[in-house]
């Protein structure tokens, strides 16, 4: 048993917790290897984060795995991306349904390669009635690509006479997102010690608390999880009040 899950708080838990998975180049290239290795390398935190969110009973877990920017890399380091999410996606099938986890994903998923929108969909498909926990990955996903989407589609509903505009509220606009019947994320993790939000659903982190932490994602274990999840239940969420309003 870990010190560090014994600290946790049961009844303190976020139901969504979002990861930026960074550095598993710079990773790489500290021990003298390829980028891809740290891509690969990357693939453990994955599954040992996945599995301590779930252990914990935490419903929702949502990995940045692709942004729409990323295809600005090296072609070649793109199309082993690719095949590695094919892969690893056929291979963690039986994981997921073994430990009862729905596979999700938001982004712009049909410019995906062929093979990997495929892979996709056959691993949403064989895991769509699992209950425990919903893994979303984030896959040619950006945040502005979604605000713009959402919008259009309230343009067109508008246009139609199917809305009135002066009903748009935040409820509707929820409903037009990729990330529509998922709650906000109350944390936020990013590793390699980069603090930003990269484009990352920038809409649901209105009021989500953000944790920061130098190791790199290959380095990232159940313990680093846990360590964020306690410095989460340490803060107060006041969403615009006072703290006395809170306690």
């Amino acid at each position: 048993m870990s010190m560090f899950k014994d600290q946790i708080n049961q009844e303190n838990l976020p139901k969504h917790v979002a990861v930026i998975m960074d550095g598993n180049g710079r990773w790489a290239k500290k021990i003298g290897k390829a980028r891809i290795f740290g891509h690969r390398n990357g693939v453990k935190a994955v599954r040992e984060t996945t599995e301590a969110a779930a252990e914990l009973g935490i419903k929702h877990l949502t990995l940045y795995a692709f942004s729409t920017e990323n295809w600005n890399r090296p072609k070649l380091e793109v199309n082993a991306l690719m095949m590695l999410l094919v892969d690893t996606l056929k291979k963690e099938i039986e994981t997921l349904n073994k430990n009862n986890i729905k596979l999700h994903a938001i982004g712009d998923l049909t410019k995906l390669p062929k093979k990997t929108y495929k892979a996709l969909m056959d691993g949403m498909e064989n895991t769509k009635n699992n209950t425990r926990m919903t893994l979303h990955l984030a896959l040619n996903y950006s945040s502005r690509w979604e605000i713009i989407e959402a919008t259009k589609k309230i343009a067109v509903l508008a246009q139609a006479g199917k809305i009135d505009p002066n009903n748009i509220d935040e409820q509707e606009y929820d409903k037009h997102l990729a990330t529509a019947g998922i709650p906000d994320p109350e944390l936020l993790i990013r590793t390699s010690g980069e603090r930003r939000l990269s484009n990352y659903l920038l809409y649901q982190l209105a009021y989500t608390e953000l944790y920061f932490t130098d190791n790199y994602w290959p380095e990232f274990r159940k313990d680093d999880f846990y360590k964020a999840l306690i410095d989460f239940q340490m803060r107060e969420r006041r969403f615009g009040m006072t703290g006395d309003q809170v306690s």
